[in-house]
């Protein structure tokens, strides 16, 4: 008998926009967003953490001049209260989506066995 992997993966879908994890990160993103002067320094943090995964992924050397740089934008960024709030509601849906990957990922592991450590 086939299964239709397409109808758990909407229903998890529909699962996720309402869970609370989701429900509070759309509320700050939308608070964040709604903020121009918060949005501004918000989308600046994002940028310079994208230019440095970008630098870091092509093998190119990332600058003491850069590093800190993102760790000022960084320090400024979590002082602001909603960006704040923002980034923790962030890591808790990455939390969640990575339980949930480990679930999903769970067959494939047991038949391929965990990843060997080099």
């Amino acid at each position: 008998m086939a299964v239709n992997l397409h109808d758990p993966a909407y229903a998890l879908e529909k699962a996720i926009r309402q869970s609370d994890e989701y429900t509070e990160l759309k509320t700050m993103y939308d608070t964040v967003n709604g903020d121009p002067s918060a949005k501004a320094m918000f989308d600046n943090f994002r940028n310079i953490q994208l230019q440095l995964q970008q630098k870091q992924m092509s093998g190119q050397e990332i600058t003491q001049e850069e590093v800190e740089q993102a760790q000022k934008t960084v320090a400024l960024v979590q002082q602001h209260e909603s960006i704040s709030k923002l980034m923790a509601a962030e890591q808790r849906m990455s939390v969640l989506i990575g339980e949930l990957n480990q679930i999903i990922m769970k067959p494939l592991e047991e038949l391929y066995g965990p990843a060997q450590q080099q």
